[in-house]
């Protein structure tokens, strides 16, 4: 049974280990199984340990043990996804391992930025520039161009967008099973 590895920002809901719970079992039903980041126990009484080094270790060890993995990058405490997430997903890249991703917005990355910060159009580069007269990508893609083309090319098909309502953000799994659906066909036509 492939394993992979289960990354997003929902690891920090108050329900993230029944969210996890679900996933695994949405894994199992594709024939894989699913490694979560609260599958790594660790306790913060171990002596002389950093909790945020061992969870950091865990987490790489996961990974690394990981056939591929499923990337949760929903917007996350701004415009793009969850920094964490994303180190994992350039991990998972680097390591030469396939990789899917979802995220529960359709809007573009350039769109979340241009409704958070004031933009301007500098015609004489044909760009867009924020307040700090930094250019700001506009590709129609999910999320920074690194990412959207890490998806495509080390999994075989784009980000997959859903759309889902604000209170469902971090929880509604639609992206995730697409992603599960789309593994499953993409690592059956390898074999």
């Amino acid at each position: 049974m492939l394993k992979v590895y289960l990354a997003g920002p929902d690891v920090f809901l108050p329900d993230a280990v029944a969210i996890g719970i679900r996933k695994k079992q949405l894994c199992s039903a594709h024939g894989f199984e699913g490694l979560y980041p609260f599958d790594n126990e660790i306790s913060s009484k171990l002596a002389g340990e950093r909790v945020d080094r061992l969870i950091y270790r865990a987490n790489e060890r996961m990974i690394r043990r990981a056939d591929f993995g499923i990337f949760n990058l929903t917007p996350f405490r701004g415009v793009s996804a969850d920094p964490g997430t994303v180190f994992e997903l350039g991990l998972t890249v680097g390591l030469g391992k396939r990789v899917f991703a979802y995220t529960n917005t359709s809007s573009n990355y350039f769109d979340r930025v241009k409704l958070h910060k004031a933009l301007s159009f500098d015609s004489e580069r044909d760009v867009w520039r924020d307040a700090d007269n930094m250019a700001v990508e506009d590709f129609g893609n999910a999320d920074n161009l690194m990412i959207d083309w890490a998806i495509a090319e080390h999994g075989g098909c784009p980000i997959v967008r859903h759309e889902t309502s604000p209170s469902e953000m971090y929880r509604d799994l639609s992206g995730f099973e697409t992603c599960l659906r789309l593994a499953a066909e993409a690592i059956s036509k390898s074999a």
